[in-house]
């Protein structure tokens, strides 16, 4: 069994020293990796990042994370990345990551994703450049998520995550206004998945949603922005395949 603590939507400012701490020490007894879905900031400022650089650093558990919208607003998200990265946190971007527990090789896709919206109220390539590019911009995460899941099979991964903060199906949006559904996230996401297949896909992004979500192709959506989940950190647990317990 494998054991998956994730979280997104922390949004720590510089007046949050120490406030997640306490939990995710608790992590040795609970879980067996951190996955952070992004909106780690509030403003996506170095000072910010940290922050959190020091609510995980060492660990007894690895973690993994993406960068959301927020810690993009600065521009300075490679300087963001480098503090966490800095700490030991592993920042994906269209790229994978795999971590060993217990014998099991677990490996983890990550994009920020973006948004568009969903199959039959979706943005399309057409028009101005700008909204081109909004669409385009979208798939090019979704097309470095699938890279990095089909990079994680051919490796041997016997469980692949996908953890994005944009999130890649409606079913979690229930409770956000439907008029901002195009900008939670997009159905491109959800196909980069299923045609590559994971055994769970994370998310957060949206503060109203709920947690329980699935693709059309079958995959386990959990959308754990923290006010969806109430709590420091939710654990989820996958099972092994038979062949690679």
């Amino acid at each position: 069994m494998i054991r998956i603590a994730a979280v997104g939507d922390i949004h720590l400012g510089e007046d949050c020293r120490g406030l997640l701490r306490p939990a995710f020490d608790t992590l040795r007894d609970c879980a067996d990796v951190l996955l952070l879905a992004g909106d780690l900031t509030r403003h996506g400022t170095v000072a910010e990042a940290e922050v959190v650089a020091a609510e995980v650093a060492g660990l007894p558990v690895p973690v993994v994370g993406v960068l959301g919208n927020h810690d993009y607003h600065s521009d300075r998200e490679a300087e963001v990345t480098a503090v966490l990265t800095d700490a030991g946190v592993t920042v994906l971007e269209g790229d994978g990551t795999t971590v060993d527990i217990h014998g099991t090789k677990v490996g983890i896709a990550g994009t920020k994703g973006f948004g568009g919206g969903y199959t039959g109220r979706s943005a399309g390539e057409f028009g101005e450049p700008v909204m081109k590019e909004f669409v385009r911009y979208t798939r090019r995460c979704a097309t470095g998520l699938r890279r990095a899941l089909d990079m994680l099979a051919e490796q041997g991964s016997a469980v692949r995550i996908a953890l994005m903060h944009f999130s890649p199906v409606p079913d979690t949006l229930a409770g956000e206004p439907p008029e901002i559904y195009p900008f939670l996230g997009s159905y491109l996401l959800a196909e980069a998945v299923d045609e590559s297949g994971a055994d769970l896909a994370v998310h957060g992004h949206a503060h109203m949603g709920v947690e329980h979500g699935m693709t059309a192709g079958g995959v386990r959506v959990r959308n754990v922005a923290q006010p969806v989940i109430n709590r420091a950190f939710a654990v989820y647990h996958l099972q092994v395949p038979p062949k690679a317990a």
